[in-house]
């Protein structure tokens, strides 16, 4: 059974930092490009970081980038994000999605290339 499960999520003041991990199963997860995406009330879901399967390659959204770190342990099937000088706009519910085996279509920031997803986890960030 293909399973996706983020954890790590919760509240925490501006400035402060997080780390979501996603944990996977039924699938080798060392095939697959590996997405973190939220959703805000009211908003669009946002690609806002990814790793690709062969090489290891790491996307940004502008929005985050030199704040958010993505790495992923193969050995452990461990998808991480790792979040830093959290702001108010960065509360959302966040995913990780997952698509393979050996996809090399599309961005990996792009959410319709995915078919895996987990449920989130809510990360909440107070001014």
């Amino acid at each position: 059974q293909v399973q996706v499960v983020e954890s790590g999520g919760g509240r925490v003041q501006a400035g402060g930092s997080l780390r979501l991990s996603c944990t996977v199963s039924g699938f080798r997860f060392e095939y697959y490009t590996m997405g973190w995406f939220r959703q805000a009330p009211g908003k669009e879901r946002e690609g806002i970081s990814c790793i690709t399967w062969n090489g290891g390659d790491t996307y940004y959204a502008g929005s985050v980038k030199d704040r958010f770190t993505i790495s992923r342990d193969n050995a452990a099937n461990t998808l991480t994000l790792q979040m830093n000088s959290l702001k108010s706009e960065d509360t959302a519910m966040y995913y990780c999605a997952a698509k393979g085996p050996r996809y090399t279509g599309g961005h990996c920031l792009d959410d319709a290339m995915y078919n895996t997803w987990g449920q989130g986890t809510q990360v909440t960030v107070s001014s």
